[in-house]
């Protein structure tokens, strides 16, 4: 039986002159939890759109569940869910409105009790009937995860999760995030900047800069590696180096 969740293969994104994602390979096991750590602009929400089948590659090409994304993405969104910064859910619907409006793109059976359940997970109960625009950007935050819990993925793709949540609540929605992930043997790929975060939550750390995976393997094994104390370390020592593969 194949354990691979994920496969990409050879996968490059180029906008006009730039080559923003470069012949990158990997492949994520069933029930994974995978950190991608990078600086900003070195391709990460480029290669989540890619997998998410939203951005069409220039090259390569992304597997799922042994299947190409980009000729069977209806099928397949319909097993997955994603958190982006860059994608805010309608503003004038309230926090229930866009559950229910997801829920049923999905055909979520008893959606009106899996909407409270999440909610309740991730104290929005309160909150329910205020509109999205009103919200703050932590408060969002936890909409858009309860957004990507409705149809109990089997692969979920978070590009910063717990960004603008103070300590406190990012640390319960971690944990919202583990109990997900270890109850239900869900695969997950975490872009973060978080690195308390993925020391946590990934088994496997993958490293991008400038548009290729440079460097991959357990957070601890990375920090031997590397000479550091931590994993911030690592990553800054990667950030600040020259343009060489490691």
């Amino acid at each position: 039986m194949n354990n691979i969740a994920i496969d990409i293969n050879n996968l490059s994104k180029k906008y006009k002159n730039t080559l923003a994602v470069k012949n990158i390979n990997f492949k994520i096991n069933k029930g994974s939890i995978i950190g991608l750590l990078g600086p900003n602009g070195c391709g990460k929400s480029t290669t989540i759109g890619m997998m998410l089948g939203l951005i069409k590659p220039s090259s390569g090409n992304v597997i799922i569940h042994n299947q190409n994304i980009e000729y069977n993405r209806t099928d397949l969104l319909q097993k997955m869910n994603f958190i982006s910064p860059y994608i805010e859910l309608p503003k004038k619907l309230t926090i229930e409105e866009n559950l229910q409006v997801f829920g049923r793109m999905y055909g979520i059976q008893n959606l009106k009790e899996k909407i409270i359940e999440i909610m309740e997970k991730l104290n929005l109960i309160d909150l329910k009937k205020r509109k999205t625009g009103e919200l703050s950007s932590g408060q969002k935050n936890r909409v858009s995860l309860a957004k990507a819990l409705i149809n109990d993925p089997e692969i979920l793709l978070l590009d910063e999760p717990t960004a603008s949540l103070d300590p406190d609540v990012g640390d319960y929605v971690r944990s919202v995030i583990e109990n997900f992930a270890s109850n239900n043997k869900k695969t997950i790929l975490i872009a973060s900047h978080n690195m308390n975060e993925v020391e946590r939550l990934c088994s496997e750390v993958m490293m991008m800069k400038n548009g290729e995976i440079i460097d991959r393997g357990k957070s601890k094994d990375l920090i031997i590696k590397h000479g550091r104390e931590n994993l911030e370390e690592v990553f800054l020592k990667i950030v600040r180096e020259k343009n060489e593969i490691l």
